[in-house]
C-alpha cells in the first residue's frame, strides 16, 4: 500500500515534485543523480522526498512517475496464509451455520482466552443481525447453566489443544442441547466434542506459536460472512412484505 501526502511537504520539497513531474513528460528513467542535478540539490535530499512522499524509495517513486508497475512489497507469512483462506474460503460453512441458527431459539458463544473476545464480538454482532437470544458466555460454570434443549453452543478455538470441551458436551446432550465447535486448525479429537465441527482452515499458523499466542484473524473473517448473509436476507424479507 502506498499514501501519497503532497500536504506533508514543504516549499522546496513542492517544487521538486513538481519539477520531477513535469520533466518526467519530456525525459525517460530519471536517474536519482539526474533528478538532484535537475533541482539542484543533493542525492540524498531527493531520496528522501520520495520517501516523504510516501513512496518506499527513489526507483519505487520514479516507477510511480512513468505510471510502471510498482514492485511487489514484501509480505508477512500471516498475510500470505490470510489470503490462501480467504481465496480457498468455503461458503457453504456459512449456509450450514445459519441452517443451525434457524434451528435453535437460544444461540450460546464460548471461547478460552482471546477466543472468548471473538465470542464477545459475535454476540455483539448477532444480536442486530437476528432475534435469536445470543449470549457469550465467560466460563464452563455459566455455560453448562444456561444450556436447555432449546440452545445452540457455538464454541470457537483456534486448535483444540488447550482445554477439552468435552465435559461440556455432556452435559449438553443430557439436556437436549446442540454444540457446533468452531476451530481454525484441524484436530480429530474435537469429533467427541461436539455435534458438528467446523473446520475453517487448512493453512496452519505457525506450529511454535501458543494457542494464546496465535491470531483469530480467520474467526472474524467468518463471523462478518455470517452476518453479511444474515442481514441480505433479512433485507429481502422485508422487501417482499413490502411488496
Amino acid at each position: 500500500m502506498i499514501k501519497i501526502d503532497l500536504s506533508n511537504l514543504n516549499s522546496l520539497e513542492q517544487r521538486i515534485y513538481d519539477k520531477l513531474l513535469e520533466s518526467s513528460k519530456s525525459q525517460d528513467d530519471l536517474t536519482i543523480t539526474q533528478a538532484a542535478e535537475m533541482c539542484g540539490c543533493s542525492i540524498s535530499k531527493i531520496s528522501k522526498f520520495s520517501k516523504k512522499l510516501g513512496f518506499r524509495n527513489y526507483k519505487q517513486y520514479v516507477d510511480f512517475l512513468y505510471g510502471k508497475e510498482l514492485s511487489k512489497e514484501e509480505t508477512s507469512n500471516e498475510f500470505d496464509r490470510l489470503k490462501k483462506y480467504m481465496d480457498d474460503f468455503d461458503f457453504s460453512l456459512i449456509d450450514e451455520f445459519v441452517e443451525l441458527l434457524d434451528q435453535h431459539e437460544k444461540i450460546c458463544i464460548f471461547g478460552y482466552g482471546p477466543s472468548f473476545i471473538v465470542a464477545q464480538y459475535f454476540e455483539y454482532k448477532l444480536r442486530f443481525s437476528t432475534n435469536k437470544y445470543t449470549i457469550a458466555l465467560p466460563d464452563e460454570l455459566s455455560v453448562i447453566n444456561m444450556l436447555d434443549d432449546k440452545s445452540l453452543l457455538v464454541v470457537f478455538t483456534t486448535t483444540g489443544a488447550w482445554r477439552s470441551f468435552e465435559s461440556i458436551y455432556n452435559i449438553s446432550r443430557k439436556k437436549g442441547g446442540k454444540v457446533l465447535v468452531i476451530a481454525e486448525e484441524y484436530n480429530s479429537s474435537l469429533m467427541s466434542t461436539c455435534d458438528r465441527l467446523f473446520w475453517l482452515s487448512k493453512y496452519h499458523q505457525p506450529s511454535e506459536l501458543e494457542a494464546h499466542e496465535k491470531s483469530r484473524t480467520v474467526f472474524f473473517i467468518f463471523i462478518e460472512e455470517v452476518v453479511h448473509r444474515l442481514l441480505t436476507e433479512r433485507k429481502i424479507i422485508v422487501e417482499s412484505e413490502e411488496k
